[in-house]
């Protein structure tokens, strides 16, 4: 296993996490992770991270569950057990579809969300039984940590993160 050096920037203030996050972008220096005891806004953004294409997936995973309700209500309701039911007789899918309506939504909005909450698991690597991955236990609590990665530029990564604002800068080998 390989061990590279990076940077670990210890900020106590969001507002000054933020302002480092900008001139270390323009100082064009690669941030590896930031990692925050409450959500920053702005800060993904200011990362420079794409938007990101969850809402496209969660369209599809709708999508699916409205052809699964159809299909699934059609061969049940209509084919394989017809019933008449209040004297409405089940002669096509069509004319029965407003009693079908309320089944339809509810299996759009179940396959949404236990297939979206599947996708952000498996695309953030958050597998059961994980490591966690926080190198500072302050950054539950009321510290912001910036990783920088050191590419033979260690003297002048300390020294710019120093006067950006950091409360602690140092050098860590990350496995």
């Amino acid at each position: 296993m390989s061990t590279t050096k990076v940077i670990h920037a210890l900020y106590n203030d969001d507002d000054i996490l933020m302002d480092a996050v900008h001139k270390t972008r323009k100082a064009h220096h690669h941030i590896e992770e930031i990692f925050t005891p409450f959500p920053v806004h702005g800060l993904d953004k200011a990362m420079g991270i794409p938007p990101t294409r969850l809402a496209i997936c969660s369209f599809i995973y709708g999508c699916i569950g409205l052809t699964v309700s159809v299909v699934m209500m059609n061969y049940i309701m209509i084919q394989d057990w017809p019933q008449d039911v209040g004297g409405k007789p089940s002669f096509s899918y069509i004319q029965n579809m407003p009693a079908f309506v309320p089944v339809m939504f509810e299996l759009t909005v179940f396959f949404a969300a236990h297939l979206m909450v599947i996708t952000f698991y498996m695309r953030s690597r958050l597998w059961p039984f994980k490591e966690a991955e926080n190198p500072d236990v302050r950054t539950t609590d009321d510290h912001f940590l910036m990783e920088i990665a050191v590419n033979n530029n260690e003297e002048e990564l300390l020294r710019f993160f120093s006067e950006t604002g950091a409360v602690e800068v140092k050098v860590v080998d990350k496995h």
